[in-house]
């Protein structure tokens, strides 16, 4: 006899200026767009390293990956839209996640449209303190390539603690990074 796996409930969060809800086939083109853009390109190795993300890509992470996360148990992934034109901005989720130790991880990315203008950190607060506060998860890690310093500034921004460097730790479209490795956990909300 199996024991069911867990996962985490559907739900659509709210910031000041986002939505972040589940992923529509509305979504496609803008998934398409932000994902084959070089800088989006240079630091998210997808679909797979060295391979051009494609139609088929996006349709079938709107349509399958994207949703499966959630019903496999591996974490949770929004599509992020602003709240007051519907815009769709890029994608964020959880993924890694252990049930059993009660931890996860955070990802996002943003088209270029988006960028610059605090949306990540926005998400990725409410994506974090939503699994620390709601879902009673111990522990949120972002990790982030070293050398990807915008990223690296979300994760200060949204409150995480730096807390060192995975070395050698991805795979990338050109080589391999050392992750740079931040976490977030329930007493840091408090603080």
């Amino acid at each position: 006899m199996t024991t069911p796996h867990q996962v985490m409930p559907s739900v659509i969060l709210q910031t000041e200026r986002l939505t972040l809800r589940a992923f529509t086939e509305g979504d496609v083109d803008g998934v398409l767009r932000g994902m084959t853009d070089p800088l989006t390109r240079r630091w998210l190795p997808l679909p797979a390293p060295g391979r051009e993300y494609t139609r088929a890509d996006a349709e079938e992470w709107c349509r399958v990956q994207a949703p499966q996360s959630r019903i496999c148990g591996d974490g949770q992934q929004w599509a992020a839209v602003e709240t007051a034109t519907g815009a769709f901005l890029g994608a964020f989720g959880l993924l890694r996640t252990l049930w059993a130790a009660r931890t996860t991880e955070v990802g996002y990315w943003l088209g270029p449209w988006a960028r610059g203008r605090g949306y990540a950190p926005e998400a990725v607060t409410a994506v974090a303190h939503w699994t620390l506060r709601d879902q009673r998860f111990e522990r949120v890690e972002l990790k982030a390539a070293t050398g990807n310093l915008p990223s690296r500034r979300v994760a200060e921004k949204a409150g995480f603690v730096f807390e060192g460097v995975e070395r050698n730790a991805m795979v990338l479209h050109v080589g391999r990074a050392d992750l740079a490795v931040y976490s977030l956990i329930p007493s840091d909300l408090a603080a």
